[in-house]
């Protein structure tokens, strides 16, 4: 074992230089402190790793024909969008579930992590549910409110130059924007309808990132971390990066438990070493920092991280979700497809009554889609002239302590470190959700004069025909937990060691300079697109950290 850059002792070691982990070394780099990040994956090059399609294509068929190291990667669109490389290659990132209750992982391990293949909506949470159990009585409140991450959104949303309109939505909060993208011919007829059916009905713009490809004056998409907050810590001339570092687990001191550093194995060539700091900063997303507090627990290494709650692992969620495409003829369809981006695209927020609940299942969902976004040449066309559209829903999941992780007792991954073992399904709350999306996006179809349709029915996919229909079977009612890659909680916030894992500034109660600020830390998932909150989340933890550190503490 050695000790890499053990002649510093950091303020801070972040771990996962992702969306989280791009914004905890800004805001603390930013502020004078020196940071380490540590990234599980490798570096990528811009010009070699983005925007080769024929190349893309051809590791596709490579990976499901001959390696087979993708299986649960491929059945997710977004990796048919983009390199492949940037999904984790299975064989060597192994994970287990009961054969009954399957968890789809969609994971990227490189420097950037999952914002180089992220959708970039960026939602607010709004006080429906950082309070949602106030209001029905399901589990418990964040122990924060709006008011507290509000100033954090305004920052990010600037920095990050969102788009945007301010629509006046008491569930859906404005921010500070950029003039959003308009919507499209069909989508404004869709909005027509929409509002027109039901007056306490909105369909919006989207918010979020433009579409963003890589060119040479700028290599990395804006929406990525090396584009945007993680450029800009590096800058600072404050923040080391080190990738190829699997964090194994946090090392603790044994007279005083506070967290002295990490542990963490050299992806090439397996070699372990040691680094030090005055706090350390889970981002490494949330399965991945509630496997490594797991790893780091008492049971696993002498003076390890004590859980007194016995919440760690528990409370797993991801968004429950559907998705539909449809077909609406005699609406002229464009010359060529408009974008589809974070931005270009649209909301019908949020589909529950929310003073006083009238559905037969708690908390809600929203509808996100686009129309005229895509379309295939005619020659493959199975449609006559008209427009296509897509719909999908996604909904709050309950949190519920039997969904959870823990570590698996007998497999471990490339470098030996035990993989989480996933049991996640979802209950009759969501199922009875999941009823109510089907009902509302046919009904919202059919007001807009169109018809739902599957993608095998519109296209001749010859090659992929087969993939297609079984990601179509796979959603045809509900995506499996996982699919939708808004996995959170595992190490929820609370306001007290006996209900949670962390404190309200993110601190793991029984070590105070630990801290988790990524997905893992939430009680409850909302509905909306979790990462800017995540990283809201982690710039308000930043700021007390360093402001702690500046008055000598830690």
């Amino acid at each position: 074992m050695s000790d890499d850059f053990s002649a510093e002792i950091y303020d801070a070691i972040v771990v996962g230089s992702g969306a989280n982990g791009g914004v905890a070394a800004k805001e603390l780099s930013e502020r004078g402190l020196k940071v380490l990040v540590l990234e599980a994956g490798s570096a990528v090059d811009p010009q070699a790793d983005l925007g080769h399609p024929v190349q893309d294509m051809a590791k596709r068929f490579y990976n499901l024909a001959i390696s087979g190291r993708q299986s649960y990667q491929a059945m997710h669109p977004g990796y048919w969008k983009t390199n492949p490389d940037l999904f984790v290659d299975e064989k060597d990132n192994p994970y287990t579930t009961p054969p009954d209750r399957p968890f789809s992982w969609i994971r990227g391990r490189q420097v950037g992590g999952k914002s180089l293949t992220w959708g970039g909506i960026t939602l607010r949470l709004s006080d429906y549910e950082f309070k949602a159990a106030s209001r029905d009585g399901h589990e418990q409140d964040w122990p924060i409110e709006y008011a507290d991450l509000a100033p954090y959104y305004s920052k990010l949303e600037r920095f990050f130059q969102v788009r945007g309109d301010r629509d006046g939505l008491a569930q859906l909060p404005d921010g500070d924007y950029q003039p959003t993208i308009p919507l499209t011919p069909g989508e404004l007829h869709l909005k027509q309808v929409v509002e027109t059916k039901w007056p306490d009905r909105k369909l919006i713009a989207s918010r979020g990132f433009g579409l963003n490809k890589s060119t040479r004056s700028a290599a990395w998409p804006s929406s990525s971390s090396q584009g945007s907050s993680l450029h800009v810590a590096i800058e600072t001339g404050n923040v080391t990066l080190k990738s190829d570092a699997v964090v194994s687990h946090v090392i603790f001191d044994p007279d005083t438990h506070k967290a002295t550093g990490v542990e963490y194995i050299d992806r090439t060539n397996k070699t372990t070493h040691r680094v030090f700091g005055r706090t350390i900063i889970l981002c490494a997303s949330t399965i991945e920092s509630v496997r490594i507090l797991l790893h780091s627990t008492a049971r696993y290494r002498s003076g390890g991280l004590v859980d007194r709650s016995g919440m760690l692992g528990r409370f797993l969620m991801d968004h429950v979700s559907t998705s539909t495409f449809f077909f609406i003829p005699g609406l002229q369809p464009p010359a060529k497809p408009f974008a589809l981006s974070g931005c270009d695209s649209f909301f019908i927020p949020c589909f529950v009554n929310l003073e006083s609940q009238t559905e037969d299942f708690l908390r809600g969902y929203g509808i996100w889609g686009g129309v005229q976004r895509f379309d295939l040449p005619g020659i493959v066309r199975k449609v006559g002239k008209g427009s296509i559209g897509f719909a999908i829903a996604h909904g709050e999941v309950l949190p519920r302590f039997d969904n959870r992780i823990q570590l698996s007792e007998d497999v471990v991954d490339a470098w030996g470190i035990p993989v989480p073992h996933i049991e996640c399904a979802w209950s009759d709350n969501e199922q009875r959700m999941l009823a109510h999306m089907h009902a509302q996006i046919d009904e919202t179809i059919a007001v807009a004069g169109g018809k739902p349709m599957k993608l095998t029915e519109m296209f001749r996919i010859p090659l992929f025909s087969e993939l297609v229909s079984k990601m179509e079977h796979t959603m045809s009612f509900s995506a499996p937990p996982g699919y939708y890659i808004h996995e959170v909680g595992g190490a929820r916030m609370g306001t007290d060691p006996t209900n949670s894992v962390v404190n309200p500034h993110n601190q793991c109660w029984d070590a105070p300079n630990l801290f988790v600020t990524d997905g893992a830390c939430w009680p409850s998932s909302g509905w909306q697109s979790p990462t800017l909150t995540e990283m809201a989340v982690t710039a308000r933890a930043c700021a007390f950290i360093a402001e702690e550190i500046g008055k000598g503490g830690f």
